[in-house]
């Protein structure tokens, strides 16, 4: 196994494991106040759904809203700059700093922290950028080899 694979390999368990993170953060607002919307999770506490989500929850759900408009093309990027065996130091690199870039987003979307959140989101999409970059950079050395 390459260098590079084994760092995506790691960083997209990181990721899993922070997204699933993101559903346990909802589910302990929504038991810690018994706080249902839907009526058959309510009932089992023998609860009234409530009309709203908790502003915890709501919040983290948009986070998680904005971590699969951008965690699934770092797992098609990465996985294709691997594919076609872009320069495994710079796919490793951009792995890591999308990585550490999306915890952090995470961190303070939940937290309510900006220009930070901005600023990660922003670090996030130029790693994905990068990742666009290698393996059009590939592709090219492909061809011209052809």
């Amino acid at each position: 196994m390459s260098d590079a694979l084994s760092v995506y390999a790691l960083c997209t368990l990181v990721l899993c494991f922070k997204m699933f993170a993101v559903s346990c953060y909802q589910g302990y607002w929504r038991l810690r106040f018994v706080a249902f919307t839907n009526p058959e999770d309510a009932a089992v506490f023998k609860q009234r759904p409530q009309p709203a989500e908790r502003y915890e929850v709501a919040r983290a759900a948009r986070a998680w809203a904005n971590d699969l408009e951008n965690i699934p093309m770092f797992f098609a990027l990465g996985g294709l700059a691997i594919a076609l065996s872009a320069p495994a130091v710079a796919v490793a690199w951009l792995s890591i700093l999308f990585t550490v870039a999306r915890v952090l987003h995470t961190l303070t979307y939940l937290a309510g922290v900006q220009p930070w959140r901005t600023l990660c989101y922003g670090v996030g999409i130029l790693c994905l950028a990068g990742f666009a970059g290698l393996i059009v950079a590939a592709l090219v050395t492909a061809w011209q080899t052809a």
